[in-house]
């Protein structure tokens, strides 16, 4: 039999108990499922019990105190060291629903990408969109794929959902470029030959898996059908990092160590034992097949332009060089203390060198300022993007009617973070 070794990482979460019963109810061999859980859990949460399951033998239940919690990566990791030789490996959140037959639909595409000559296929994506106030209704139907959005300043690489827009004329899966943590399915002995590292926080998780698999011998494709659906603004809902006031450190030394691992920093570590890249395929390969450079944190146009991998191959390196163009894409936060106004006429929003001269200057007008402001969270977010050099800082300098120039808003780019 064809065992599915399910992993699910949850914290804190009312929809865990409906995510498992969804996922056994919907699979058409519920019995050759064989699922870990990382039960991540308070005793205030009347609600978070998983006491049908106890006795349940397809279900191994890691049971761990919620403030002994060290992050997503590490509970995902704590779940692989279960894997006991199951043939596949699904790897979700605890907020998902799913279609009728999922596991079938997930093994014949498997095959299929097999029977094509890919001997170690991995479909992930971003999961379409559902909302646990409204389910069924308002389930987005459209497969989606990942994207390259940014790096940002501290070298993580980010992407972003999009539509796959031909997907009822497709057979088969889509290449990918990237990993999603929430949504893989692939053979079983990943978990062995790709473990999640416990060191990662929250950034970098899915790009340094994304290239780590493929230089162990994966090829990433993106379903072209909607498999499950995976919950998204979790609205109200506690997380690792509102519980663990210190998560920002343990954060940082994420960054560092996705810098070191792939490049992104001015140092690179090549050897990180099993938590590092593997030796089918060199990293430069999967810049070449991604589009996506990280020594100098840029990408091609090709990529830019959402186009399918591989990428198009250059005659000469020169050529190949000079395909990345580098773009800073920036997410500007501000707590709303600080723009205490209602009658902003406009905000100048610069780049700056560190001398003060400006980079890029885009502005927001008096209808974007009202936008911002509207938002119910504490921090207005900006963002911006140029092509061109990072800077050193940026600037925000509000203009009222009644105060005229308000206090200029500064703040150094950390770039180390």
């Amino acid at each position: 039999m064809s065992k599915i070794f399910v992993q699910i990482a949850s914290y804190r979460d009312p929809e865990l108990r409906p995510t498992l019963k969804d996922l056994f109810e919907k699979a058409d061999k519920p019995d050759n499922l064989k699922v870990c859980v990382a039960w991540q859990h308070s005793s205030d949460d009347k609600w978070d019990t998983l006491d049908e399951y106890v006795n349940d033998e397809r279900v191994n239940i890691l049971d761990i105190p919620y403030s002994e919690s060290e992050g997503a990566c590490w509970a995902r990791n704590l779940i692989q060291q279960k894997y006991r030789g199951e043939k596949y490996t699904l790897q979700l959140d605890s907020h998902h629903r799913f279609i009728q037959g999922w596991d079938t639909e997930l093994i014949k595409m498997l095959k299929g990408l097999q029977d094509k000559g890919f001997k170690k296929p991995l479909l992930t994506s971003y999961a379409c969109s559902y909302d646990p106030e409204s389910d069924p209704k308002g389930r987005i139907t459209t497969p989606w794929r990942m994207d390259f959005d940014r790096f940002s300043p501290e070298g993580v690489l980010h992407t972003r959902p999009s539509s796959i827009d031909n997907w009822k004329e497709l057979e088969h899966p889509v290449p990918a470029r990237f990993y999603s943590a929430h949504f893989a399915f692939t053979l079983g002995k990943f978990c062995r030959e790709v473990p999640h590292d416990p060191e990662l926080y929250f950034h970098g998780e899915e790009p340094s898996i994304a290239v780590r698999a493929f230089t162990h011998g994966y090829d990433l494709f993106h379903p072209h059908r909607c498999i499950l659906w995976h919950e998204y603004t979790r609205e109200g809902k506690k997380k690792n990092w509102d519980d663990y006031k210190n998560w920002g450190n343990r954060d940082k030394r994420s960054h560092k160590r996705f810098r070191e691992l792939l490049g992104s920093g001015t140092e690179r570590i090549e050897d990180y034992g099993k938590y590092g890249l593997g030796i089918a395929r060199p990293l430069e390969m999967w810049e070449q097949y991604a589009g996506v450079r990280f020594k100098d944190r840029s990408a091609q146009q090709y990529t830019y332009d959402r186009n399918d991998p591989p990428n198009p191959a250059y005659d000469s390196s020169e050529e190949y060089d000079k395909s990345f163009k580098l773009k800073f894409k920036h997410y500007i936060d501000i707590h709303k203390s600080s723009l205490p106004e209602d009658d902003y006429e406009f905000w100048v929003i610069a780049f700056e060198k560190e001398d003060g001269t400006p980079i890029h200057r885009a502005d927001a007008d008096s209808k974007e300022v009202k936008r911002l402001l509207r938002r119910s969270e504490d921090f207005v977010n900006i963002l911006r993007e140029y092509a061109g050099e990072p800077p050193y800082q940026w600037v925000v300098w509000p203009y009222s009617t009644s105060k005229k120039w308000c206090d200029r808003i500064v703040k150094v780019i950390d770039y180390e973070g």
